[in-house]
């Protein structure tokens, strides 16, 4: 029986994750494989690297520096979150990510990405966070604040956009357990309204265009596919079991904080369900 992680993003909604991933880490949960979207790839890597609280502790240490993320960055870079300071100096320097404990693991990981040219998502298997990291930045690149990322004469954006939940990615590639952590509560349910604005700022990518103005759809269907696989058995789902009004590029670190303990009750008040559910 082989065991995979599937995490929702969400920007520093994205943070209840890190909450929810720390417990696990405490408790020695095993997994086989993880599946990452834009904020829950950049976490989900700490799992694999065995850092348990690395990515609240930056988080909560770089939210108000300009460098970091925001409209400063926004500005100067074309990018709300500045591609050196976060995806390079924060790593590499002020916060080490264990790259060689990360490329030991045996824990497949996979990004999920939006092709351009294409309009659909590709999962891209990360077996060395350092070489791979513009597939990570690719991943959480949203779209309309971020610039097109290049990889390999591929032109990516937010995997969010193609596939914000991949449990039927977990379930292809036969997985007989899936842990899924969204980032929104049960009830929610994404409009319309949300998408539109990109829709014009993409015009040269029909494909993608199109992507974005049926995420909403797609990504409704994807929750209502995931309470049925719930009540089959054929995966565990934790989710916020109350909304935190938590904004993408969040400043407010009490909230950041209460988003984060939040993902931990949750999984804590879900824990012998999980260790259940895993012996089957």
């Amino acid at each position: 029986m082989r065991t995979c992680l599937v995490l929702e993003g969400g920007g520093l909604r994205g943070i209840y994750t890190a909450g929810v991933l720390d417990e696990m880490l405490k408790d020695k949960i095993k997994v086989d494989a993880i599946i990452g979207v834009s904020m829950g790839a950049l976490i989900g890597i700490n799992y694999k690297s065995k850092q348990p609280e690395r990515a609240i502790r930056y988080n909560l240490r770089y939210c108000n520096d300009k460098r970091y993320m925001g409209l400063q960055s926004l500005i100067k870079t074309g990018n709300i979150a500045n591609k050196e300071f976060a995806y390079y100096k924060v790593p590499n320097e002020l916060d080490k990510f264990d790259y060689d404990t990360y490329k030991k693991s045996k824990i497949k990981m996979y990004v999920t990405v939006t092709n351009l040219e294409t309009g659909e998502a590709e999962y891209i298997e990360i077996k060395d966070a350092k070489d791979n990291i513009e597939y990570l930045r690719a991943s959480s690149s949203i779209p309309g604040v971020s610039r097109i990322v290049e990889v390999c004469d591929k032109k990516y954006l937010d995997g969010g956009i193609a596939d914000s939940i991949p449990v039927k990615k977990a379930l292809e590639l036969g997985y007989d357990r899936v842990i899924v952590v969204l980032t929104r509560p049960i009830e929610y349910r994404k409009k319309l309204t949300e998408m539109k604005w990109l829709q014009a700022r993409y015009k040269k990518y029909p494909k993608f265009k199109k992507a974005i103005a049926s995420r909403n759809k797609n990504y409704n269907k994807t929750l209502d596919e995931i309470i049925k696989l719930e009540k089959n058995n054929k995966v565990f789902c934790i989710r916020p079991s109350r909304q935190v009004k938590i904004s993408r590029v969040e400043k407010n670190e009490r909230i950041i904080l209460e988003q984060y303990n939040l993902g931990r009750e949750d999984y804590l008040n879900r824990k012998e369900d999980l260790l259940k559910y895993l012996k089957k």
